[in-house]
């Protein structure tokens, strides 16, 4: 088991739904010191960044894909740290016709 991982068992029991959390551990895995730099890191515009951190967009799976390759974290550890408690994640794919 990682140490991010046990990190966020850890802290599982108290946890509530917080993007900041998850974005703030991402920037501190990266060493990065701002959002901007995050989202260039993640290739995702920084408006998207700042959608996430104050609610008005969710935490999308491929977000969460990007995340996870970018820091090595798993998905799984990612989920946790936002505050998710699902058991399965659903990706919905729009197919052009």
């Amino acid at each position: 088991m990682t140490r991010h991982l046990q990190a966020a068992k850890r802290i599982e029991r108290e946890i509530e739904y917080s993007p900041h959390r998850l974005l703030d551990t991402v920037r501190e895995h990266l060493k990065v010191h701002s959002d901007w730099a995050l989202a260039r890191k993640l290739n995702v515009s920084a408006t998207v960044i700042d959608s996430i951190r104050h609610g008005r967009i969710p935490v999308a799976a491929s977000m969460l894909m990007w995340m996870s390759e970018a820091t090595g974290m798993s998905i799984t550890e990612l989920r946790v740290l936002l505050g998710d408690r699902r058991t399965k994640s659903r990706l919905t794919v729009k197919i052009a016709a």
